[in-house]
């Protein structure tokens, strides 16, 4: 069983994405053996009401309910977000959040992010984190010019120990204090993260155990292979792979 953390269908105005439909995505999964998706909308980070984005997601994975999980994009900058995100849960079966604090204008110490977050606790779903999107140093001129900073984000994940966060796009952790954070409310995607150049993801199992790492690849950002390849080079047992590729992030899904 594969479980892919990071993946997204919708339309980048920046530059042309290839398999961006889900129809194409699953047709990149069914390539690589990935068996099951978390996904969201690229047009729910740029629509005025991403709210619409997220009807759109909803419509359109409705055919693969075994293939692929949609999470809905909430902004707590938008007046109704409370409306959003208890249609998306309760209405429309989204099974988590993300969250795009540089794209919607706010920061991760706004009051309205943690009222959602609250909201999100009470709901029981999960918050994915993506750090970026893209790699902003060959960025469009009208795109964002920074990504979240691990001590921001790490800042969150201790105020709400009663979310469980899953953070994408994420590089240098080792180098930061989540690798001392021992509290069970976050995992790490690995789409990023090398085995055998820095050896990030080792040296995270060593640090913090396997239990924090999910697997994930960025699709259609990025092809699936490397990160496969990754898994495949990655000196671990059997056991230790399958949390990885699936189970530590099924805990967050149920």
């Amino acid at each position: 069983m594969i479980i892919d953390a990071n993946t997204y269908i919708g339309h980048w105005p920046f530059r042309r994405l290839r398999y961006n439909t889900v129809e194409g995505l699953v047709k990149l999964m069914d390539r690589c053996g990935v068996d099951k998706a978390v996904c969201g909308s690229i047009n729910s980070v740029f629509y005025k009401d991403c709210q619409e984005g997220n009807e759109e997601l909803a419509e359109d994975v409705d055919e693969y309910p075994e293939r692929i999980i949609p999470f809905a994009t909430v902004n707590p900058a938008y007046v109704a977000w409370r409306e959003d995100l208890e249609r998306s849960v309760k209405d429309l079966g989204m099974k988590g959040l993300r969250i795009y604090p540089l794209y919607h204008n706010y920061s991760l110490a706004d009051p309205r992010l943690g009222e959602l977050l609250k909201e999100a606790a009470a709901l029981r779903v999960p918050v994915e984190i993506p750090l970026r999107i893209v790699d902003v140093r060959q960025r469009h001129w009208m795109d964002v010019t920074r990504t979240l900073t691990l001590d921001e984000v790490a800042g969150l994940v201790k105020a709400y120990p009663e979310n469980h966060f899953i953070l994408l796009n994420g590089i240098g952790y080792e180098k930061t204090q989540f690798a001392e954070m021992k509290q069970n409310n976050y995992r790490i995607e690995i789409s990023r993260l090398t085995v055998l150049l820095t050896k990030t993801i080792p040296r995270l199992i060593e640090t913090l155990g396997a239990s924090k790492l999910v697997f994930g690849t960025g699709m259609p950002f990025s092809y699936p292979e490397p990160a496969l390849l990754k898994m495949e080079l990655l000196e671990a047992g059997l056991e230790v792979k399958e949390a990885i590729y699936w189970r530590n992030l099924a805990e967050f899904l149920q």
